[in-house]
């Protein structure tokens, strides 16, 4: 409880298959590499990662959050309220204090290496693949939501009530925490997850293992930010703009 509580305190005391173009300086235009392809198997070799460029997100991310719940069917919870309803990607709007610059950005699970979540579940229901995705295994997730208040970022959920029509590729459950999870079951189908394929103006996606794809020679030329880099994590998902 204590690594719990620590989490917590640094959360509260501060804030492809189809290959996507993306304009990372004038003039500049690159493309990702199609994902890893089904018949291969997941290995550490790679690391998938996500690059955002909130500049290029016209509607803050609306399109990202229309496409994930499409694919993952959340967000149709009848029973839940408010304040229970699932939320794989959600907005979040930051202002610079010294211009006043406000910026709408999507948040969603940050897959980071050093991952809150993995280290204090009971059970290894939170874990991470060896490529680096993280996700949640239903069948052996007890509904203790220790990981719910570990992860910095406010990432997960806990679903509420029983679920009917759910998309075969997503299996959910009542009394089990969810979150994103990069879309697994496109990427190991050789795709780009859905919020990319959404926004291809805006978000690269690739092997940040892999110093020749296109997301690792961006960032090592012009860099990116970690919501909270102070905790360590090495975040899977990294940002311009912000």
């Amino acid at each position: 409880m204590s690594k719990i509580n620590s989490y917590r305190r640094n959360f509260l005391s501060g804030l492809a298959g189809t290959a996507a173009a993306v304009t990372v300086a004038p003039g500049i235009f690159l493309r990702e590499v199609q994902a890893k392809p089904a018949d291969e198997p997941i290995s550490d070799k790679v690391r998938w990662g996500m690059l955002i460029d909130v500049n290029k997100l016209t509607d803050g991310g609306d399109a990202c959050i229309a496409a994930c719940k499409k694919e993952h069917g959340w967000g149709d919870e009848e029973h839940s309220n408010d304040l229970q309803d699932a939320q794989w990607i959600r907005k979040v709007k930051v202002t610079e204090k010294m211009t006043g610059k406000t910026v709408s950005l999507p948040v969603m699970c940050q897959h980071c290496e050093t991952a809150p979540c993995v280290d204090v579940c009971p059970t290894g229901a939170s874990m991470k693949r060896a490529d680096g995705i993280v996700q949640v295994n239903k069948h052996i997730c007890i509904g203790c939501r220790y990981c719910m208040m570990a992860c910095p970022y406010k990432a997960r959920s806990f679903v509420h009530e029983t679920l009917v029509d759910q998309r075969p590729g997503t299996p959910r459950g009542k009394g089990t925490v969810e979150s994103c999870n990069m879309c697994v079951n496109r990427v190991d189908e050789g795709k780009n997850p859905a919020c990319v394929d959404a926004a291809p103006q805006a978000m690269l996606f690739g092997d940040l293992n892999d110093e020749n794809s296109q997301i690792s020679k961006v960032l090592k030329q012009y860099g990116g930010t970690q919501i909270r880099a102070d905790l360590g994590l090495n975040t899977g998902v990294r940002y311009w703009g912000i």
